[in-house]
């Protein structure tokens, strides 16, 4: 131990901290990890006992040769980089490279980014109004938010940004590019990104403003059945996702005959409101449950009795935007075979980040663990398959001519309904769809679908009342 000491005393300062930081971790983790182990040993030493150490595992040790290699960087970087740089930006710079390389949604948060993240999950924060993730060096558009510039610009999930104004993104980090996006509101970004189906670079230009995210938004789409959106999951969405039902039912007189619920470029958010949405929907059982290496990573969630709809057909439109939260309601829906997934296969995030504080100002956001739907699938890189696969598309009407019919001959019979309410010479009946279904091929799709389960199942309603 002598030799130890003398020979970092005669190491220059800074190498002696990093030895002193790095190499004493091993012995830090083994020494709290094995204090049962530890008090048998020094229990025996005290009573003269023979007692048998085991040493630990070296292949589980720190490998002194990489930590000798960091130093070296280190020392390098500080002697002959063109310009000076502080011991505490090298080191925050190791850190965010540790995190960055695990995953890409592991990552270190300075203060500025702790404060954003709780800003996001809050439900009002600056910028764009797009949820990113970063894939082969670019920025991925995971999906735009609701009612936000990025949206209203025609920016599209799927989308990868390659430049922001000038500067190219290859080679930032995400937290870089984020920052990037982020300004004063009333200021203007170029996005320049590659699309699919697009020869050639496309540049769209965002304001950038206060977002204010409205979790849920419901409406009635026609008589008796209902629409609810869930942009993302934020802390209350669970609650106001069981008000928008009941103020639904209130507003039709009684249970619904179907209920849409749209997950389209829905990115996430708060496991535990996706948790409380799916529980609203569900009179028992599994949810979803995690399952990492260390045991507060494994938890379980599940339904309790009670379900809000009463049993009300539901149809879930998910696509490629819809990613983590979502797609753990939409798997435990479809697995407990309560709503039926439509739209196109989804982003496929089953993985659990968890903040951990290192102090007040400073975090860390590491992957824990995966979660798994109830019958047990995997979401990681798969993603939720739809029970009915419908892609977008445009509809168009070919032919808006009315049909030359029976009633329109001359000198035929008069219908009984003719003859008792005159309706012979009166004006077809408008369509009564209302236009956002129209324009939304899918949402159509979603509304017919649960027009033939009522049709099919008209009791069924009845029942739930």
């Amino acid at each position: 131990m002598k030799w130890v000491q003398s020979k970092l005393q005669a190491l220059p300062l800074r190498s002696a901290l990093l030895a002193a930081c790095f190499v004493t971790i091993p012995g830090l983790a083994f020494s709290q990890d094995n204090s049962s182990e530890d008090n048998r040993v020094l229990e025996g030493i005290q009573n003269g006992e023979r007692v048998e150490i085991t040493l630990p595992d070296p292949e589980k040790q720190l490998p002194l040769d990489d930590l000798r290699k960091f130093t070296e960087v280190f020392s390098r970087i500080k002697a002959a980089y063109v310009e000076e740089v502080d011991d505490r930006q090298l080191l925050e710079s190791a850190i965010k490279g540790m995190l960055s390389d695990l995953d890409p949604h592991s990552t270190y948060l300075a203060p500025k980014d702790y404060e954003e993240l709780e800003e996001s999950t809050s439900g009002e924060f600056g910028g764009l109004g797009i949820e990113v993730g970063m894939e082969n060096g670019f920025v991925k558009v995971i999906a735009p938010i609701d009612d936000t510039p990025a949206e209203q610009a025609g920016v599209q999930a799927g989308d990868l940004i390659i430049k922001l104004d000038e500067k190219p993104v290859k080679g930032m980090s995400l937290e870089e590019a984020v920052q990037l996006m982020r300004g004063k509101p009333g200021t203007i970004l170029t996005l320049t990104i590659m699309r699919e189906g697009e020869s050639a670079p496309v540049e769209i230009d965002v304001e950038r403003a206060v977002i204010k995210v409205t979790s849920v938004k419901s409406r009635m789409i026609e008589n008796g059945y209902g629409y609810v959106r869930l942009t993302q999951f934020q802390a209350e969405t669970g609650g106001q996702f069981t008000k928008a039902l009941n103020k639904l039912k209130e507003d039709h007189g009684g249970v619904l005959d179907g209920l849409v619920l749209d997950l389209r470029n829905n990115p996430g958010g708060v496991l535990q409101a996706a948790v409380a949405t799916a529980d609203a929907l569900l009179d028992e059982g599994l949810i979803v449950y995690t399952e990492g290496r260390i045991q507060s990573s494994r938890l379980r969630f599940s339904a309790k009795d009670g379900d809000v709809m009463a049993g009300t057909p539901i149809v879930v439109l998910i696509n490629g935007g819809s990613a983590s939260a979502s797609e753990i309601l939409a798997g435990a829906l479809q697995d407990h075979k309560r709503a039926v997934i439509m739209g196109t296969q989804s982003f496929g995030k089953g993985s659990v980040q968890t903040v951990i504080p290192l102090d007040e100002t400073h975090a860390i956001k590491m992957t824990t663990a995966r979660y798994y739907t109830p019958d047990g699938r995997s979401i990681q890189a798969t993603g939720i398959k739809p029970d009915i696969e419908v892609k977008p598309a445009e509809l168009k009407e070919l032919d808006s001519r009315p049909f030359f019919t029976e009633a329109d001959l001359s000198g035929h019979l008069i219908g009984q309904d003719e003859e008792a309410e005159g309706k012979g010479n009166q004006p077809k009946p408008e369509n009564q769809v209302g236009s956002i279904p129209d324009r939304d091929y899918q949402l159509r799709s979603a509304l017919n679908l649960l027009k033939g389960l009522h049709i099919l199942n008209p009791k069924g309603a009845d029942a739930a009342q």
